[in-house]
Parts: C-alpha cells; structure tokens; sequence
C-alpha cells in the first residue's frame, strides 16, 4: 500500500471514530504518548471532553459540550529545516453541538455539528484558525435487547470534518455483534476488532486505531529558507491491545498499548500541499483515560 493510500486511510478511519466517540461519551480524560524513539519527532497528547445533554422530548436530546486538546511535539534537536520551537504546542477546541431522537421502529437518529479552532496560538485566533465538523448516522441497538440471543448494533452515516484533512464527506458503516457469552466482534468500514469478555465489566480488545491531527501554524513557518509552511500534520496507524474496565453503568478505565504500523509528519502549505516530511520510526503507542459513557 502506497504511503498516500495510507494517509486516506488514516483520515476515513479518524474521521468516523471521532464522529461515534462524539454520541456516546458524556465525559472523557485521556492521555496519549507516541514515544520518539530513533523517530525524529514523537508527541503526547493531553484531551478532555465534555457533553451535556438536554432532554427536549421523551426519546430525544440535545447535546451541548467542548473538547480540547493539549498536543506537544518533540522534535530532533539535530532538525535545522526550519525552527522547531516554533510549532512545538498546539491547541486544539471544538464546540460540540449534537441532536439525536428515536426514530419509528428500532432506529435512532444522531447527529452533530462541530465548530471549532486547531492552532498553535502565537497571536490571537483568527478565521485561518477555524476548522468545522458535521455529522449525521442512523443507529439501531439491539445490544440490551433481553429477547435476541445474540444482540447486536448497526450504525450507518457520514461524517465531514476539516481537521481531517479530506474536503468531502466520508461513509460510516458498523456493525458490532455478541456471538457467544465472551466473545464479540465489531465489524465495517473501516473499523474492526476483536473483544474478549473477561466479565460483565472487563474485556479486552484486538484493535487497529488510528490517531494524529492537523493544525494551522500562525504567521506560517518558513522551511529551509525557500518556503512557506501553514499547517501540521501528523498521523499513525497502530495495532494492540486495550482494556477496558467499567464501573458502575456508565464509567470506564482504558488502556492502549500498540505497536505503530505506519506514521506520518509532514508541514503543508495552504493548498494542503506537503513542504517537507520529517523522518519517522516511531514504534510505540500508549494510550489511556477515563470516560463517562451513555
């Protein structure tokens, strides 16, 4: 597979999985490392969500929250392209703005308007700063369902989100079902994994993930005294395991230890063109948080 191949596909799959977070997390502290190791750049990433519901009708919601990111980068020293203690922090904020109201029969509707800024903030925000997010899916959940032996859910959208990177919307299809008392499997397009119940309130996961972000650079960043950098990049495919731990209804512990398949750092310019990509080997992957679930 082509490295642009791999770019897409990291941005499809981050696209949905934020957009499926998004409807379901209330509440959420999460703290992510991507070690440097002989890579020339790693990055820790600091992340709470927040979501408010407000019952409008018997069966529907309105959903008012924030979600802000923390992200610093750690660059090679020996880096001279261009001066790395310029785009070492980044700051990320959404407003999110979501809806979701029981359909007839077994379907619920959802859906999800994202405004919001990804900078690293050297002077005051301005609309080059500004990124927007939308989604819509149609969710059938059948997983608390006493009647069916094996319960399952079925969830269908799209998702459109500037800080991804891709100017069109994006399919989301997934399907998740219970096959036996221990075990299930969430299959689609492009998110699968594997879980293992270990009881009703532990489990473990075979995950393929995806994380990173895009981030305008204010006032630009000049790279190798010929061009103009205005936005960072960085994403990486990774694959592990994760646990999850619940507490009481609705709280859950996680943790991620993977391995990096592939990883991506380029600075772009404002066609989203790439000005230079900045060698990587990361192998390492950790990730883990608390969360307050519907």
């Amino acid at each position: 597979m082509t490295q642009k191949k791999l770019q897409y596909l990291f941005l499809l799959l981050l696209c949905t999985s934020f957009m499926s977070a998004q409807l379901s997390d209330l509440a959420k502290i999460e703290y992510t490392v991507l070690p440097k190791g002989d890579s020339n750049v790693g990055y820790s990433r600091l992340r709470g969500l927040f979501n408010y519901p407000i019952r409008l009708r018997p069966n529907s919601f309105l959903l008012l929250g924030l979600d802000y990111s923390k992200i610093d980068l750690d660059f090679d020293a020996g880096i001279d392209a261009f001066d790395i203690n310029a785009i070492e922090g980044f700051q990320l904020l959404d407003l999110n703005i979501g809806y979701t109201v029981k359909m007839n029969g077994d379907w619920r509707f959802g859906g999800r308007f994202t405004p919001g800024f990804s900078s690293n903030l050297v002077r005051k925000i301005s609309f080059e700063d500004a990124v927007f997010s939308a989604d819509v899916v149609f969710i059938n959940d059948k997983t608390n369902d006493k009647d069916i032996s094996r319960p399952y859910r079925l969830i269908l959208g799209v998702s459109y989100s500037q800080n991804r990177g891709i100017p069109f919307p994006l399919p989301f299809i997934s399907y998740y079902k219970k096959f036996h008392p221990n075990w299930s499997y969430n299959l689609g397009v492009p998110k699968s994994n594997l879980q293992y119940h270990l009881s009703k309130k532990s489990r473990f996961k075979l995950v393929a993930e995806l994380d990173g972000f895009t981030a305008n650079i204010q006032n630009g960043l000049l790279v190798n005294n010929t061009e103009i950098a205005d936005r960072v990049n960085l994403s990486v495919i990774i694959g592990g395991l994760r646990y999850e731990r619940k507490f009481g209804r609705h709280i859950e512990l996680f943790f991620n230890i993977s391995n990096v398949f592939s990883s991506n750092a380029d600075l772009r310019d404002k066609k989203n063109n790439s000005v230079i990509s900045v060698d990587k080997d990361n192998t390492l992957y950790l990730k883990t948080g608390i969360r307050f679930k519907i």
